[in-house]
């Protein structure tokens, strides 16, 4: 099935700094993706809830507040819930190196650190919506 990837791009929690999330969501629709940006202080019920409204291929938090490995775990038990097995999930913030593979043993496909590239996330987000919904895409 060829089509845009959708990505729900999402500020979980009471983190209030959403600079990153934007410029992010500004790099993906430069890449030609449909973004959808929920804004801040998402429940992960809520982000769950607009993915499934918005049939996204792709789940993409960001996170400043330290609050990942309490909350992340959250938003895979409420993508399990509802089915959402087929959804990318990607985790963006300051996140201690240590702290990646716990996230990826929870759930999280891809985990980008401060620094990273757009064009290396934009590329990632690409290959995991190929990857879980068999979308295909023009390079």
């Amino acid at each position: 099935m060829e089509k845009r990837i959708k990505v729900v791009v999402a500020k979980l929690g009471l983190d209030g700094h959403d600079r990153g999330a934007k410029v992010v969501a500004r790099a993906l629709k430069d890449a030609g993706m449909e973004v959808v940006y929920t804004g801040l202080r998402q429940t992960p019920e809520q982000i769950v809830r607009t993915a499934i409204q918005e049939d996204a291929d792709v789940i993409g938090i960001s996170i400043l507040s330290g609050a990942h490995l309490e909350l992340i775990p959250k938003i895979v038990e409420a993508m399990r819930k509802v089915g959402l097995n087929d959804v990318g999930l990607i985790v963006g913030g300051v996140i201690p190196p240590e702290d990646i593979d716990r996230l990826k043993s929870m759930g999280v496909d891809e985990v980008f650190l401060p620094g990273t590239s757009l064009k290396e996330i934009a590329n990632k987000v690409t290959n995991l919506a190929i990857a879980k919904r068999g979308i295909r895409v023009e390079r």
